[in-house]
């Protein structure tokens, strides 16, 4: 039985359907309408305060987010930017950060502000001093832009952000890949804010986007790509899978890597629900209303959790206290597809910050998976 069809059930069981489907609805907001759901979730999102300011460092508020290892973005009203990196110190009085860079607007005492993974800001070269190209594969719906950076070898590197990101998300890769001189491709999908719109306006949890990263692969293999690695975050590395198991061009893929991929969408969907302040009760309900209406194959995502169609090698990189997927559901594909399957835990990561958590070591992760695919 499919889940909207269990819920339609269920609440005609209670004798409440019309109010219970209603609720129901209104909670799966968050997850087919993920860019809206993000913005709001950033306005709404715990603030801190700055404590202190002085040469290289900023005291904030002691929390679990403002002690958490790496480096992150501090970001407040009017667009306010700046970098944070290691913890010096920490205590009931405040945290002290190293205070990398302060990219937009002025840092003071007193300044309400939220924690970030957006280390970079902009294009490639505005963000990184990468000359890059704009370009723009063409979906089903229309031309969805991407970014190229250039590199000579003849495998390129398609990068997919998740869901309420944009192409800003992949930016912390493309150094990396641009030291081992390979060509990059960051993409979009429907329901970007520069891309088409899906059909209904409702995002699929990538059972439909996975095409317009087929129509990357086809812009990239038209464009002299030999090969092509399909890198993606949250979602987008959902997508990732979905497309290597899925697209006609799946021949051309070599290799996949996973940030933080939903593999137990069920659980996604209600944890990020609760995550906002909803109950258990009705983040189920949520659940059950956005399958229903995305029509999202359960079965078929299931199929693609327990790697069951999985063809090339796969580097699997997975915060072990990942609030949002599930680590268990990493853990077992790893465990399924030993064969083909990297995987890479990263502890005191949040979802799709793994990055963030530990630079030095993310990058060497990829490097070693990327090197054999050169």
């Amino acid at each position: 039985m499919r889940w909207g069809t269990a819920a339609v059930v269920a609440a005609a069981a209670a004798g409440t359907g019309i109010a219970v489907l209603a609720l129901g609805r209104r909670v799966s907001e968050r997850a087919v309408h993920p860019r809206a759901a993000a913005a709001k979730g950033a306005k709404g999102a715990a603030q801190v305060r700055v404590l202190g300011l002085a040469a290289g460092r900023v005291v904030l508020t002691p929390t679990p987010q403002t002690t958490r290892p790496g480096r992150y973005a501090l970001e407040w009203g009017g667009g306010g930017h700046a970098v944070v990196g290691e913890v010096l110190q920490s205590d009931r009085q405040g945290v002290t950060r190293r205070l990398e860079r302060a990219d937009n607007g002025t840092l003071d005492i007193g300044t309400a502000v939220r924690l970030t993974p957006r280390v970079y800001l902009g294009d490639p070269e505005r963000a990184l001093g990468l000359p890059f190209i704009e370009t723009a594969s063409e979906g089903e719906s229309g031309p969805l832009p991407a970014w190229y950076v250039d590199g000579r070898r003849g495998t390129w590197v398609l990068l997919v952000h998740g869901p309420g990101a944009d192409r800003q998300q992949t930016l912390c890769a493309v150094p990396l890949l641009h030291r081992l001189a390979l060509p990059v491709l960051s993409v979009t999908y429907r329901g970007d804010e520069d891309a088409p719109a899906s059909p209904d306006g409702l995002g699929h949890f990538g059972d439909t986007e996975w095409r317009d990263v087929e129509a990357a692969i086809r812009l990239a293999l038209d464009s002299g790509a030999g090969r092509v690695v399909l890198y993606g975050w949250s979602l987008g590395a959902t997508m990732a899978l979905q497309t290597a198991a899925r697209s006609a061009w799946a021949s051309a893929v070599s290799g996949l890597i996973l940030d933080s991929p939903v593999l137990d969408l069920p659980a996604t969907i209600r944890r990020e629900a609760t995550g906002a302040g909803v109950s258990a009760p009705l983040a189920g309900l949520g659940a059950l209303a956005a399958e229903g209406r995305s029509k999202v194959d359960l079965a078929d995502f299931a199929r693609l959790a327990q790697g069951t169609d999985l063809q090339v090698p796969t580097l699997l990189l997975h915060g072990t206290e990942d609030a949002v997927a599930p680590w268990a559901a990493a853990e077992r594909l790893g465990n399924r597809r030993a064969d083909l399957v990297t995987l890479r835990p990263v502890p005191g990561a949040e979802h799709a910050a793994l990055w963030n958590a530990n630079p030095a070591g993310y990058e060497e992760s990829l490097r070693r998976f990327l090197t054999p695919l050169l």
